[in-house]
């Protein structure tokens, strides 16, 4: 397996090229590596030096990240930022990336695998960003309480950042996007939703909330978006034939 074909492989089914205009993420390659020659995947969501010592550990010759280290301006090599470029060159581990188009995908997506866990129905894309959608929205199978969904996706264990209970009790409609977007709390209020999950949490947004009678959860950052990564963990090992791991380095937030 080259680098080259894994980056087709990605391709084909992750947009890259469409989010291109609005992502500031330089989603594909990153880093390269001297060798083409790929066998072994590792997975995280972030691009950082303990998630670069764990992969190289595992013997990864690439890394697959959900936030990378380029976000369209250029960034001296200096400081932090030029230690973890010259740790990955020094181990030889490229580094890809794929931000927006990880979030939208319907099926291997942060949104799409956890409407896929919560079993939900009619799923369509919901939550605009800049003219896309990088969001699900739909129903779920039966009525069910904001408890009962954090369990389903989460675990019983699990605490998130917060949880805002103004609306129904029991459940049917969900809009789901990943990771910061505590101001499309909007959006799910426009379309009438009864439960609103999303990663980071927002002060500004709670008396809207509690006016408009909706149910929302702040889940984390970064626990709403191990799930994309996950996914395209699973489908490249499956469809390449290469050994994938993913390495969980959760930030709590």
């Amino acid at each position: 397996m080259t680098i080259t074909k894994f980056d087709g492989f990605v391709r084909s089914f992750l947009a890259l090229d469409e989010f291109a205009r609005i992502d500031r993420s330089r989603n594909g390659l990153q880093v390269e590596r001297t060798n083409e020659t790929i066998t072994r995947v590792a997975f995280a969501v972030d691009a950082a030096m303990e998630v670069f010592e764990a992969a190289a550990q595992w013997g990864a010759d690439m890394l697959f990240v959900h936030h990378g280290l380029f976000w369209g301006n250029e960034s001296v090599l200096t400081g932090h930022h030029g230690r973890r470029v010259r740790y990955l060159m020094a181990k030889d581990l490229a580094l890809y990336a794929v931000h927006l188009p990880l979030d939208a995908h319907l099926r291997h997506g942060n949104n799409g695998v956890m409407a896929h866990k919560l079993g939900l129905g009619e799923v369509e894309p919901f939550g605009l960003y800049k003219g896309l959608s990088i969001g699900v929205r739909g129903v779920l199978p039966r009525a069910a309480g904001v408890d009962d969904v954090l369990a389903t996706l989460f675990g019983n264990r699990f605490s998130p950042l917060g949880i805002l209970r103004f609306g129904p009790e029991e459940i049917r409609t969900v809009g789901i996007i990943s990771g910061g977007a505590t101001g499309e709390v909007e959006q799910a209020v426009e379309e009438g939703l009864d439960l609103y999950i999303t990663g980071d949490a927002s002060h500004t947004v709670y008396h809207r909330c509690r006016e408009e009678g909706i149910n929302v959860v702040f889940a984390g950052h970064y626990a709403t978006e191990i799930w994309g990564v996950r996914s395209v963990a699973e489908k490249a090992a499956a469809d390449l034939g290469i050994e994938t791991t993913f390495l969980d380095v959760p930030t709590g937030l």
